[in-house]
């Protein structure tokens, strides 16, 4: 290699885009979508890595016959043979180069193809690596990968795995599309304890008590798949109960109107719970089933171009607070999806899924979206596997195509820092997930008894500052651990307070009985001091702890107040106001304040006068409590005969200026606004 090539070779190693990406892998990941079976997340043998449906679906579409992919009566070593031959077709995918990936990553596989010379070899290998008792921890430590989402149906326990690496999501397809057939409604009644009786009650009971028992375990969202015919709108109380009934009496015979109708009042109870619950409705939009029938397993559906979102406009308009992560399964409805989000505050674009999920579309679709659609209203990727050996291809392949687009639309094109680049990549890889799929209220301490992660990634998901919360129990002195995670308190303690920091939370250890020498309010105050906190916590942050965030108390000494002490503050010689009762003793004559002999009203009481306490200037007014029209000019001023003696009245000067005063200017100003 010449110089040359070596330095050009250098360049493209080192340029913009080669650091970008480098610094997006160093992101400890949360996946927010998959299909990971918790109690079986990653693979046993090879053919759970082949049995994806994607290779299974390539390897039909290129001529392999179903029968020979879904034979029941193979094994997983003989069903590995059978795919591996029939892949040469496919090594120009990118779903290849996931397969390739894995087998070099977690296998130490260093071929470039895989084929009936070498399959069974990294078959045994394999097979060895993965029966490993920590296989699960493993493929998650070396895909840098921190916590993974789950998709889990509404009667799930939810039980036997950690909620804090596994996250529980709640799915609704069954509850909204499939109530008519018996053993949907059957699989709820068992989990609720909840009949269905005909009442719109018993079916919103029901499907509450899944939210309460979902979030009570740490669930993140509410999540489903739609076809492209649904229109989310409202459904009236009568036509509901009507179409409730009607298929609770038929079951999957009921009149399709009726069925639609109930679908929509059951996905619009779903909106309310999650805004009353605060959990996010991730929608995945778009998807026909079974438009191949004979397709092998999950190959059978198809996008429908002719999906809008134009049908989810009520929804986005009567749910302000309620998160929407929309997916939309083609590109071709990706601009759509962007102007929405670019209008609705609520309206977040979600991955790049399925059909959608190949380089050039994510190149093309990321772009649109971090070119229009505010950074922080972005989920940039979601694996949606089926086993934890998937995360790390497929988000390496989406971080490579954002890493270009970053590199030449921001760093070329704008002029950003390479650091700049990596800020909104990691925005949109990682912090938006924190951000949108927050620990909802209610969620009860995870199963997990792994301690914190020192990893500062590691211990800011699902980690609630202290803010506000921890403000006011250490104000109170209430003797409790605020963990991010647990809303239980810990066990009470006699040790002195404490106080531990990770990288971005501090957890308090507040003690009930201080030291002698310090006081509560002094204990509270320099625990304040030592953390930047809002002294002015916001009405939301207020009713978030369900106290008072001012109370008043009465501190003062009770006032002993007795009839003795009443009789000997009153004055002893009473105020003397004359004899008010007996009419023969006459009163003292009142006299004029200004020497007036009656109080017959003359033109000089209608004139403008000073008042002797406040220097107030008034006028009488008419009998009506209309004002009467003043006019002061020199032509009004009455004849010398007529003026009244000049009194010592101290106003009287100042009542004269006031009389001589020219107003004129006043209507000068009226006939000048006229004109404009």
């Amino acid at each position: 290699m010449n110089a040359a090539t070596m330095s050009d070779s250098s360049n493209v190693a080192h340029g913009p885009k080669s650091e970008i990406y480098e610094a997006l892998t160093s992101i400890r990941l949360i996946d927010p979508h998959s299909h990971i079976n918790p109690h079986s997340p990653a693979s046993k043998t090879l053919a759970d890595v082949l049995g994806y449906h994607y290779y299974t679906e390539l390897a039909h579409s290129a001529g392999m016959p179903k029968s020979h992919i879904e034979d029941k009566a193979i094994g997983p070593k003989e069903l590995v043979e059978r795919l591996v031959g029939g892949l040469q077709p496919l090594e120009n995918t990118a779903q290849y180069s996931w397969l390739i990936e894995i087998c070099r990553t977690f296998f130490g596989f260093e071929e470039d193809r895989l084929h009936l010379n070498n399959w069974e070899a990294l078959y045994d290998r394999s097979e060895s690596i993965m029966a490993s008792a920590q296989w699960s921890e493993t493929v998650l430590d070396q895909s840098n990968v921190q916590a993974v989402f789950l998709t889990n149906d509404f009667d799930d326990a939810l039980e036997g795995f950690d909620t804090e690496t596994y996250i529980p999501c709640l799915r609704t397809d069954d509850l909204v599309f499939h109530l008519a057939k018996p053993e949907v409604r059957g699989r709820l009644a068992a989990c609720t304890g909840i009949e269905l009786d005909g009442s719109l009650e018993s079916l919103r009971s029901s499907l509450k008590q899944r939210f309460e028992h979902f979030v009570s375990r740490g669930a993140r969202a509410c999540a489903i798949s739609i076809p492209p015919t649904f229109a989310p709108t409202p459904v009236g109380d009568g036509r509901a109960s009507t179409a409730l009934n009607a298929v609770l009496q038929q079951g999957i015979s009921a009149d399709a109107s009726h069925q639609e109708a109930l679908s929509r009042r059951v996905f619009w109870t779903l909106a309310e719970l999650c805004d009353e619950f605060g959990l996010p409705f991730d929608l995945m939009i778009g998807v026909n089933r079974q438009v191949y029938p004979e397709g092998v397993f999950q190959g059978q559906d198809l996008y429908d171009s002719r999906v809008s979102l134009i049908q989810y406009r009520e929804l986005f308009n009567s749910f302000p607070n309620v998160k929407f992560p929309v997916s939309v399964l083609a590109s071709v409805t990706n601009q759509e999806l962007v102007s929405y989000a670019w209008i609705f505050p609520n309206v977040i674009t979600n991955g790049h899924w399925w059909y959608s999920n190949t380089p050039s579309f994510i190149a093309r679709d990321a772009a649109a979206r971090l070119e229009a659609v505010p950074q922080t209203k972005q989920i940039g990727y979601y694996s949606d596997a089926y086993k934890l050996e998937f995360i790390w291809p497929k988000f390496d392949m989406y971080r490579k195509v954002l890493s270009g687009v970053l590199a030449d639309q921001f760093v070329s094109d704008r002029g950003w820092s390479v650091e700049r680049a990596v800020e909104l990549g990691r925005k949109v890889l990682r912090d938006n997930v924190e951000e949108i799929f927050p620990l909802p209220k209610g969620a009860q301490e995870s199963s997990s008894s792994e301690e914190v992660s020192d990893d500062a990634d590691a211990s800011s998901f699902g980690a609630e500052s202290l803010g506000v919360v921890g403000v006011a129990t250490a104000v109170a002195g209430v003797t409790e651990v605020l963990d991010f995670d647990s809303s239980e308190p810990a066990a009470e303690t006699n040790e002195p307070v404490s106080e531990t920091t990770t990288e971005e939370s501090d957890y308090l250890l507040i003690d009930d009985e201080p030291a002698s020498e310090t006081s509560e309010a002094d204990l509270a105050s320099s625990e304040l001091e030592s953390m930047d906190v809002d002294a002015l916590p916001a009405e939301e942050e207020v009713q978030e702890l369900g106290v008072d965030d001012v109370e008043l108390l009465d501190d003062s000494e009770p006032s002993d107040t007795s009839a003795g002490l009443l009789s000997e503050t009153i004055d002893d010689e009473p105020l003397d106001v004359g004899n008010l009762l007996d009419d023969d003793s006459p009163s003292e004559q009142i006299t004029q304040l200004r020497g007036e002999s009656s109080f017959n009203p003359d033109e000089d009481s209608l004139q403008l006068e000073a008042d002797p306490n406040t220097g107030e200037f008034t006028l009488p007014t008419g009998d009506d409590g209309e004002e009467d029209e003043i006019t002061l000019s020199p032509s009004d001023e009455p004849s010398s005969q007529d003026q009244p003696a000049r009194t010592t009245d101290p106003t009287a000067e100042t009542v004269e200026e006031i009389e001589e005063f020219d107003l004129d200017f006043l209507s000068d100003d009226d006939d000048s606004s006229k004109d404009s």
